[in-house]
């Protein structure tokens, strides 16, 4: 088994577990569940609240880099894409072609520095509309991340079927679930988790 793994989780505001009141998110679940295993694991949560592709893509790698130093097993998970769907005037925050070309860098970039890779698809938000551009950007990436090696485990379907996260998201603020939302994303996430650090 792997000693002293070091593995950040880079994204937004679901990464970072927005609105559970344990403070946990799926990451602090996961994170907990290899602990229990028996795996020697740190993990650093590297979520920001707001940010598209683009701030992730230039902010993560300096990030990534002071927490996974040289000679130290590290690895990454990414997870990002509701805020670049948001509509603004004129079209969406980011365009799918630039979330696209923004995971491809990053990927890229990560690849260079050696670090195994998993990326976790965007969620559900309570709105039709905005879940249609969320699945299509779900889709474009998982495309983009079976071309290059990189596990994919996607979301939004199974979310948006899932009436705990569906009525949790729904009372508040639009979004973001509790954590029985988080709970069942984590568990979602579960054994693409388990098949990535082989435990």
């Amino acid at each position: 088994m792997i000693c002293d793994l070091r593995i950040c989780f880079v994204g937004d505001s679901f990464v970072a577990g927005e609105g559970d009141q344990e403070a946990l998110g799926w990451s602090g679940r996961l994170t907990a569940h290899a602990r229990r295993a028996g795996l020697a694991l740190t993990s650093y949560n590297l979520g920001i609240r707001g940010q598209a592709s683009t701030d992730i893509a230039g902010r993560w790698r300096a990030e990534c880099r002071s927490r996974l130093p040289a000679g130290v097993p590290g690895r990454v998970v990414f997870s990002f894409g509701v805020n670049d769907t948001v509509r603004v005037e004129g079209g969406t925050r980011v365009d799918t072609d630039t979330s696209v070309a923004n995971l491809c860098a990053v990927l890229a970039a990560a690849r260079e520095e050696s670090w195994p890779l998993l990326m976790v698809g965007p969620p559900p938000v309570d709105d039709a509309e905005h879940n249609q551009r969320i699945a299509e950007l779900d889709a474009r990436f998982e495309k983009v991340c079976a071309e290059r090696g990189v596990p994919y485990i996607g979301s939004c379907h199974r979310l948006a079927a899932d009436s705990v996260w569906t009525e949790q998201v729904r009372a508040g603020d639009g979004a973001h679930p509790g954590a029985a939302g988080y709970a069942g994303f984590a568990e979602l996430l579960l054994p693409g988790w388990r098949e990535w650090l082989d435990y």
